[in-house]
C-alpha cells in the first residue's frame, strides 16, 4: 500500500462549536445545512404544485412557447446526471458528464462539475476531471461527478471520479489562481499529456488529496461521497471496494472513512473499524454527524452492511491518526446473513446488503436503509432506527424499530420536523410514509418505476421522482394526498432540492429552476 501522508505537529480541531449557519435559505451541501443529513429544506416553494416542465423544440434546448409553466430557467447538463445540485452564495453547483460540452475546448470523456448563476442559470465555470487510466472498473465511462459538493463561504469540497478529495474556490479562475495548487492546466489534461489551456471558465483548485496514491484505495466502478464538513475537518468515504472479479478486495486494509484538514487537505486520521476485508461490493455512502451526550459523532454506512459511529475528533495524526469507533450496528437483520445455520451469499434476493444511502441523525436517533448496486436488481431491504447513544455492538440493544417491508434502497430518509413523519423510497419504486418515532407505516405509493434519488421535505410537501421522469408532490401528512404530478422529458436519478424560494430538479440532461418569474 502506498505510504500515508504524514502530519507533523498538532492540529487543533474545533468540533465543540455548533456548525456555522448559512445565510438565507441556501442548500449548501447534501442535507442542506444540517450535518445530520435530514433531507429537509426550510425554503418555501411557491410553484411546487403549479408548474409544468414543458417540451423542448426538436433538436434544441429551447422550450416550446407556452409549453412550460413557472420554469424560471433550464440549463443543459450532459447525458447522465446523478449528482444533486447545491445552492450557495448566488451560485448553483451540479455534477454531470461531458456529453454536451459547455466549453468547446474540453472534448471527450470528462466528469464535470458545473457552476451556474443562481438567478439565470448562465454558465460561469466548470471543473473538468479526466478519466482514470485504470478504466471502467475504477472510473466508469461517461459517468459524471456523482456527489453533491459541500460549500462553505468561498470554498467548495467534493470527491472526484478520480477518487480524489478536492477543495476549490467558488469563483473559479476568474479571480486568479489562489493556490497552493497551481497546476490546473496539467490536471485538466491528465497525466502524461501536454498541459491544457485554462482561463476564467475553469475551476481554481486549492488543494488535492489523492486517495488512491495516498491510501491505496481501489474504487469499485466509481468514487462517490458527498463529504461532510464539520468544524475544521472534512470527513470522506474513500469508496474502497472490490475489483473487476467481484470476489477480491485488492486493498483490504485501506481505510473506509478518513478525516482531512479542510484548510490544507492534510490527513488527520483513518477509521479504526477494519471494514475492508468484509466489503461486499463497493462503498458509496456519505457520512452524517450529530451531537450525542456532549460530543460529536460521525455516522457512516459501511460496505459490510454495518452502521458505524466514530468519535469526530481524530486521535493522533497522519498515518497514526485514528477515528475511534464508538459503536456499530448491523443494519441487516440476522436472517439476511444466516439461514439454516449457513451464511447467505451476497447478491441473493433475500441476502445481506451494504449501506448506500446516507444515515440520518435526528433527535438522538440514526435512521438507515440497506441496498445494493442497482445492477444487482431488487431484493429484500430493511429500514432501521438506532439509538445514537451507547457503545460496542448495539445491533440489538440500540435497535429502536425496524421496517422490513421496504426493498433494497438507495434513498436517504427525509423527516418532516413539523409532523414527525419520515418519508423514504426503495429501488423497486415504492414510497413510504412512517412515524419517525415508532416506525409505524402510514401509507405507501407505487411510482411504477425505479427510484434512485431521495425524497425532499419542504414547505409541508414531499418531493420524489423516478427513472421514467415522473415527479410527484405529496402532502407531508399521515394520510396520502398527491398535490401535484407531472413528467419530465428525461430520466431522473437525482434528488430535488429547495433553496431561496426555488425548487431545483435535475434530470439526466437538464437542470430546472422551478419558481414564479422574479
Amino acid at each position: 500500500m502506498p505510504k500515508l501522508q504524514f502530519l507533523s505537529g498538532a492540529i487543533l480541531v474545533s468540533l465543540c462549536a455548533i456548525p456555522s449557519q448559512v445565510h438565507g435559505q441556501d442548500w449548501p451541501a447534501w442535507g442542506g445545512s444540517d450535518p445530520g443529513r435530514n433531507m429537509r429544506s426550510t425554503s418555501p416553494v411557491p410553484a411546487a404544485t403549479n408548474f409544468n416542465p414543458g417540451k423542448f423544440k426538436p433538436g434544441s434546448d429551447e422550450l416550446e412557447t407556452g409549453s412550460a409553466k413557472n420554469i424560471r430557467w433550464v440549463a443543459r447538463l450532459g447525458s447522465e446526471s446523478y449528482g444533486n445540485p447545491v445552492v450557495a452564495g448566488g451560485k448553483v453547483f451540479v455534477g454531470t458528464n461531458n456529453e454536451h460540452p459547455r466549453d468547446s475546448r474540453r472534448q471527450g470523456d470528462y466528469s464535470i462539475l458545473l457552476c451556474l448563476d443562481e438567478k439565470t442559470g448562465a454558465f460561469l465555470w466548470q471543473l473538468a476531471v479526466p478519466k482514470l487510466a485504470a478504466g471502467k472498473h475504477c472510473d466508469w465511462e461517461n459517468l459524471g461527478i456523482l456527489c453533491s459538493p459541500a460549500v462553505e463561504k468561498d470554498r467548495l469540497y467534493l470527491v472526484s471520479t478520480r477518487c480524489e478529495v478536492l477543495c476549490l474556490t467558488t469563483d473559479g479562475l476568474g479571480k486568479g489562481n489562489i493556490g497552493p495548487f497551481t497546476n490546473e492546466a496539467q490536471y485538466i489534461a491528465g497525466p502524461g499529456k501536454p498541459p491544457a489551456p485554462v482561463d476564467a471558465r475553469d475551476a481554481d483548485i486549492i488543494w488535492r488529496f489523492d486517495m488512491i496514491h495516498e491510501l491505496g484505495v481501489f474504487p469499485h466502478n466509481a468514487a462517490n461521497c458527498s463529504v461532510l464538513v464539520l468544524g475544521d475537518v472534512v470527513y470522506v468515504c474513500t469508496s474502497n471496494g472490490q475489483d473487476w472479479s467481484h470476489k477480491n478486495v485488492p486493498y483490504p486494509f485501506a481505510p473506509s472513512l478518513i478525516a482531512l484538514d479542510k484548510k490544507t487537505g492534510r490527513l488527520l486520521g483513518c477509521d479504526d473499524a477494519g471494514i475492508g476485508p468484509r466489503i461486499f461490493h463497493g462503498q458509496w455512502s456519505s457520512p452524517a454527524a450529530g451531537l450525542v451526550a456532549g460530543r460529536w459523532l460521525v455516522f457512516f454506512g459501511g460496505g459490510d452492511g454495518f452502521l458505524y459511529a466514530f468519535d469526530a475528533k481524530p486521535v493522533g495524526a497522519g498515518e497514526n491518526g485514528r477515528l475511534q469507533n464508538v459503536w456499530k450496528a448491523d443494519a441487516n437483520p440476522p436472517e439476511y446473513r444466516f439461514r439454516d445455520g449457513q451464511p447467505v451469499k451476497y447478491g441473493e434476493a433475500e441476502g445481506p446488503s451494504e449501506i448506500n444511502a446516507t444515515p440520518v441523525f435526528y433527535r438522538n436517533r440514526v435512521y438507515t436503509a440497506i441496498g445494493q448496486d442497482p445492477e444487482n436488481g431488487e431484493g429484500s431491504g430493511r429500514l432501521a432506527c438506532f439509538n445514537a447513544a451507547g457503545s460496542g455492538d448495539i445491533s440489538r440493544t440500540g435497535l429502536v424499530w425496524e421496517f422490513k417491508e421496504i426493498k433494497r434502497s438507495l434513498s436517504t430518509p427525509a423527516i418532516d420536523t413539523a409532523s414527525g413523519l419520515l418519508f423514504t423510497a426503495d429501488y423497486s419504486g415504492y414510497v413510504y410514509c412512517l412515524e419517525a418515532e415508532t416506525g409505524r407505516l402510514c401509507w405507501t405509493h407505487d411510482m411504477k418505476a425505479h427510484v434512485w434519488g431521495s425524497p425532499l421535505v419542504a414547505d409541508g410537501k414531499v418531493f420524489i421522482a423516478d427513472e421514467d421522469g415522473d415527479f410527484i408532490v405529496f402532502a407531508a401528512a399521515a394520510e396520502k394526498k398527491i398535490l401535484h404530478e407531472t413528467s419530465f422529458p428525461a430520466p431522473i436519478h437525482s434528488t430535488a432540492v429547495a433553496a431561496n424560494g426555488v425548487l431545483y430538479v435535475a434530470t439526466a440532461t437538464h437542470l430546472y429552476a422551478i419558481a414564479p418569474a422574479p
